[in-house]
């Protein structure tokens, strides 16, 4: 019972302060499950991270699933998953509802300002952490200059981790000699559940891309307009925990609170059932010599891909002088004082865009 409640004690805290979208989730988590906790080593948790990377949903999100289950069995997937999401699910239902009355979100500008260049700098210090432990190797150093060539080329991020993968088994065998989404009609409580069920249940990597696949499904057939789904991007970049409480504020413009509770279930529910399906599966691959060769890969090409991530993060942040001096500053702070808590650089972070804004 003690384990469940530090597991419930770990993802409520970070439910409530996890600002930034999957990469700088999963670095916070890192810093509380390995670093501070030692639930994890570092090695079985980028394990985690590939395996999560290969199957649909919100990574960060089965993360916390993933964690959770180790820790305290079925119950701690249940419990994380739910502590992380809820925060965040509430937080939306609330700016939903007054968006509703209002039809305007909050000033947040100022303080999104200083959040993405502090969000910048923590993930940076952990992938420093992890790319010292996934390329072990020459022939591993060469597969992450292959993932990064493979995204230069755009091929789609899944495609890139499946292909360093396949390099990863065959150079192991030498040594030892877009789905389309319909949208229910018409737009009932139980068809937006349906809706967002199909996209957790199919949607690769990052959040973000949610809005891609539901711009096509919303807005082109007239269920939603271009402004209203802009402003759901916005709440899910300003709202802590998962990019995909968005579908929260989506469903709440669909069908009122039914539809945001109905569009919340919809789109976690699949990663529950994934992250119980898969993680047995991956001391398997870790047993087996030539599929632990595709994991190590897939590691690698993961980790490349937070890093794009982190390009594209620096693209949006790092827009003048005053956000470049937060992001350096923040990134010091990591790197001098190891125990320093990323919310709280995060906060200070808020804190300063805010006062140079």
């Amino acid at each position: 019972m003690s384990a469940l409640r530090d597991v419930a004690a770990v993802f409520l805290r970070l439910g409530i302060l996890g600002f930034g979208g999957p990469a700088a989730h999963i670095a916070m988590m890192k810093q509380e499950v390995v670093d501070k906790r030692h639930w994890l080593t570092e090695a079985k948790f980028i394990d985690l991270v590939g395996a999560t990377n290969l199957i649909p949903g919100p990574n960060s999100t089965e993360m916390a699933m993933h964690v959770g289950l180790h820790q305290a069995g079925i119950r701690g997937l249940l419990v994380a998953g739910l502590c992380f999401i809820v925060p965040a699910v509430l937080i939306t239902g609330t700016i939903a509802w007054l968006y509703e009355q209002w039809g305007t979100l909050p000033e947040v500008l100022s303080f999104v300002y200083g959040i993405r260049p502090a969000l910048l700098a923590v993930i940076l210090s952990v992938m420093w952490s992890f790319g010292r432990t996934t390329i072990k190797n020459i022939p591993l150093a060469f597969i992450a200059l292959c993932a990064v060539a493979l995204i230069i080329i755009g091929l789609p991020e899944i495609a890139v981790l499946f292909a360093c993968g396949a390099i990863g088994i065959a150079w192991s065998l030498v040594s030892q000699q877009r789905t389309r989404i319909t949208v229910v009609e018409p737009i009932t409580v139980a068809g937006i559940f349906w809706l967002f069920l199909k996209v957790g249940s199919v949607l690769y990597r990052s959040g973000y891309v949610l809005f891609a696949v539901l711009g096509g499904e919303l807005v082109t057939p007239g269920l939603l307009d271009h402004r209203t789904l802009s402003d759901a991007i916005a709440v899910g970049q300003f709202t802590p925990g998962p990019v995909f409480s968005s579908a929260t504020f989506l469903g709440w413009q669909l069908g009122g609170l039914q539809g945001a509770i109905a569009a919340t279930i919809g789109i976690f529910l699949p990663s529950f059932v994934f992250v119980a399906a898969l993680n047995p599966l991956v001391r398997r691959l870790r047993a087996s010599s030539v599929m632990s060769a595709f994991l190590d890969a897939v590691n690698v090409a993961s980790v490349v891909l937070i890093l794009y991530v982190c390009y594209l993060i620096g693209v949006d942040a790092l827009i003048d002088w005053r956000t470049t001096i937060i992001a350096l500053a923040s990134l010091a702070a990591l790197v001098f004082y190891r125990n320093l808590n990323s919310a709280l650089v995060i906060l200070l972070g808020a804190i300063a865009g805010y006062l140079l804004y």
